[in-house]
């Protein structure tokens, strides 16, 4: 083989014919993929949009570069042409047609010519500036093609995928954002009387705006694949969007609670009239029972029991108010606190009650537990044990006299059982604090 420079040594005709037919395949490829990227939905949408923003700016070199890759191609496919030609000539080519073959085919023999307007905002193949002309191998020209589709068709991809995914979506919430306002509308929720019409309002804008960035610019709402070489390697930012979607829900969930209000609002306040109405009733129970305890209990604490809140009667009748006036929206929240803060008022009112009447419980147990000794005794045939009898005695007149002193009563009780259990020979019953009678039977 001859040696040319800068090609390299000579190709033969097999090298020679089996490169044509790689180029020939290579060539079939990057029409193929070119054709495809101009067919491409995504970048006819893009020629035909009013971008803006991170979108713009991409897309005007990407253009700049499809266009290129045109001229590319054109100068490729040129090159490849001229190659067939020359070994076309002759079955079997000669030297010279080899030397020339090897120059057309390794050489930088592919002169890429072209205007600034296609050029000026396509990038190089190595970040320089761009030139009216460059030359090129065949294989570091296909290398160039294949950068430059790859850059294009990841922007048009991901722009694609944006565009494919968003606004239909957007549309969809915006039609449900409709249907909520109506509803919202019908019960009085509307925007600067209650906070869920504040929220349907800013919705609204927000999602106004969104569709429009969307449109115009949606490479800013393109998160790429960290690592990812594949052209639209990424997905769309769906953040604001399911974010409004969120807000949305909670505000559907508000109007649906105001329905609700609507649908139950009279059966609502007749139960709270009646748990109101029970805790007066037991407050009053609570009074009547202090005044007892205070004249049948001497020497106690006896808690003071208070009023009933007017200011929940006066909420009442706000809400009663409400309900007559189809104030739903209102009737909503006021509904929800009167309830809960009846509930708090009867457990309140019964935890008085309850206060109030303790000393009555312990008499109560106290006589219960001396009866209950007193009908042991008599199974033993005890009753009419003269000591027992004093005792017995003794602890029912503290126990059944006005005031009771509960203290020495409980006294008298414990010495009662005491005594019974000794004379029944049963386990000891722990005596009052006071040591007196512990070991005897005398008075």
């Amino acid at each position: 083989m001859g040696v040319t420079d800068p090609a390299g040594p000579v190709m033969d005709r097999d090298e020679v014919d089996r490169a044509l037919a790689r180029l020939g395949q290579e060539h079939e490829a990057i029409e193929t993929s070119l054709l495809a990227l101009q067919d491409h939905a995504g970048r006819r949408l893009l020629e035909g949009a009013e971008l803006t923003g991170i979108t713009k700016e991409r897309w005007t070199t990407a253009e700049a570069s499809i266009t290129l890759l045109w001229a590319y191609f054109d100068a490729y496919t040129d090159a490849l042409r001229s190659a067939r030609e020359i070994r076309s000539r002759r079955r079997w080519s000669s030297r010279d047609d080899l030397v020339e073959l090897t120059e057309l085919l390794r050489g930088e023999s592919v002169t890429v010519a072209g205007s600034a307007t296609a050029t000026a905002n396509a990038p190089t193949l190595h970040g320089g500036s761009g030139r009216l002309s460059e030359q090129f191998t065949l294989v570091t020209l296909v290398d160039r093609m294949n950068e430059l589709y790859a850059t294009s068709l990841d922007m048009v991809v991901a722009a694609d995928a944006v565009w494919s995914a968003l606004p239909a979506r957007i549309d969809l919430l915006a039609a449900e954002l409709q249907r909520t306002r109506r509803l919202a509308h019908s019960v009085g929720v509307r925007p600067g009387e209650h906070p869920a019409g504040d929220d349907l309002e800013r919705i609204t804008r927000t999602l106004t705006n969104l569709r429009s960035e969307v449109v115009s610019d949606p490479l800013a709402y393109w998160v790429p694949t960290q690592g990812s070489s594949a052209p639209g390697g990424g997905r769309p930012d769906t953040t604001v969007y399911d974010r409004e979607a969120r807000a949305l829900e909670d505000v559907r969930r508000e109007i649906d609670a105001v329905l609700t209000v609507r649908q139950d609002a009279e059966q609502r306040l007749v139960k709270l009239r009646d748990v109101l109405s029970r805790a007066d009733r037991t407050l009053a129970e609570a009074r009547t029972a202090r005044g007892e305890v205070l004249a049948k209990i001497a020497a106690t604490e006896v808690p003071v029991v208070s009023g009933p809140p007017t200011v929940l009667q006066e909420q009442l009748a706000t809400a009663a108010e409400y309900r007559r006036h189809a104030q739903w929206h209102r009737l909503s929240p006021l509904l929800e606190s009167l309830e809960q803060r009846a509930e708090d008022e009867l457990l309140r009112a019964r935890e008085s009650l309850t206060a109030v009447t303790a000393p009555l419980a312990v008499r109560a147990e106290l006589r219960g537990r001396l009866d209950a000794y007193k009908a042991k005794v008599a199974r033993h045939g005890l009753a009419e044990d003269p000591f027992l009898i004093e005792r017995y005695d003794a602890a029912r007149r503290m126990l059944w006299s006005a005031p009771c002193d509960l203290r020495v009563a409980e006294q008298a009780v414990l010495r009662y059982q005491q005594a019974a259990a000794e004379l029944l020979g049963g386990p000891r019953v722990p005596g009052p604090r006071e040591p007196e009678d512990r070991g005897g039977r005398g008075t």
